[in-house]
């Protein structure tokens, strides 16, 4: 989140902030440079705020984290919609009327709460407490390559039983029921968490760059993937027999998950549920389009 929050310092937050709080002593050094070829002067308008004050950093980062989510959230998911959706499945038994309006009223509701909650994390990260690099030669190419799988691993274990925990009687009816309200879902239901749900899952993403360090452009595009990926297993689809089936926590097993709630646990990965005893694996028998009457198959 520093990177993400530099370039907007750079390219929007210097100006904005210039403009509400500006620096009035006429004493104070500005930012001045010359105006192309030319000799004129131009001044930089300055805040008494400092790119490294907290107060600025945290108002920052609230703005760039909801418009991030929001902008995350409506393109995948709406690109899932659109193009890998099987819409039969708006005919199922199950699926709820007015369904895709609660679900995105829904993680529009939890965005704010989760951000809140999420925002200790980017603020540490900004001011350099986390193992972000940017120099490639600092630990190397391969290093760089299997960051990428010890990533995906670490989190997917995690997450796993973050998940898992979740479902625990004390409280699930509280913070997780609400995400299994969507039996079919679709991908808007993605992000239709309560938001302390929707924090803890998102916990272990955030705890791997305190611990071990990871590329900061590298983190970014994990960071990205994930929430594409949570869109993603969010489509009902129960498409069996592919060759990464049992390895790969997929679509179908997260559809599996939404149908039986306590199977597939996962995020990534088979593995984890396969240890934990919770491994259902998705067969063609299973798939919730099948009840679809026929009649109302489109």
């Amino acid at each position: 989140m520093d990177l993400v929050l530099h370039i907007a310092d750079e390219y929007f937050f210097d100006s904005v902030w210039a403009r509400l709080i500006p620096l009035n002593d006429p004493l104070a050094d500005d930012h001045s440079f010359l105006a192309g070829n030319t000799s004129t002067i131009v001044t930089q308008p300055q805040s008494a705020w400092p790119r490294d004050h907290i107060p600025r950093q945290l108002l920052s980062l609230i703005v760039v984290t909801l418009v991030g989510i929001h902008l995350l959230y409506f393109i995948f998911a709406g690109l899932s919609f659109r193009f890998i959706f099987n819409h039969d499945m708006m005919r199922h038994p199950r699926f709820l009327k007015n369904q895709i309006r609660a679900e995105i009223l829904s993680s529009l509701k939890a965005f704010p709460g989760m951000t809140l909650l999420t925002l200790p994390w980017f603020q540490a990260e900004v001011m350099g407490y986390s193992k972000l690099y940017d120099d490639v030669s600092e630990y190397g190419w391969f290093y760089l390559v299997f960051s990428v799988p010890f990533f995906l691993v670490f989190t997917d274990y995690l997450v796993y039983w973050v998940h898992r925990t979740l479902h625990h009687p004390m409280l699930y009816k509280t913070f997780h029921k609400p995400h299994h309200k969507w039996i079919i879902p679709t991908p808007f239901a993605s992000h239709a968490f309560h938001p302390v749900d929707g924090y803890l899952q998102s916990v272990p993403y955030h705890l791997f760059i305190f611990l071990f360090p990871l590329h900061r452009w590298l983190y970014l595009a994990l960071f990205v993937f994930v929430n594409f990926w949570s869109i993603l297993i969010h489509d009902s689809d129960m498409i069996t027999g592919h060759p990464l089936e049992h390895v790969i926590n997929g679509p179908a097993h997260h559809t599996l998950h939404h149908l039986y709630f306590t199977v597939n646990y996962g995020q990534y990965f088979t593995w984890a549920d396969r240890a934990g005893g919770s491994y259902r694996q998705p067969e063609s028998h299973l798939d919730p389009s099948l009840e679809i009457p026929k009649e109302k198959m489109l």
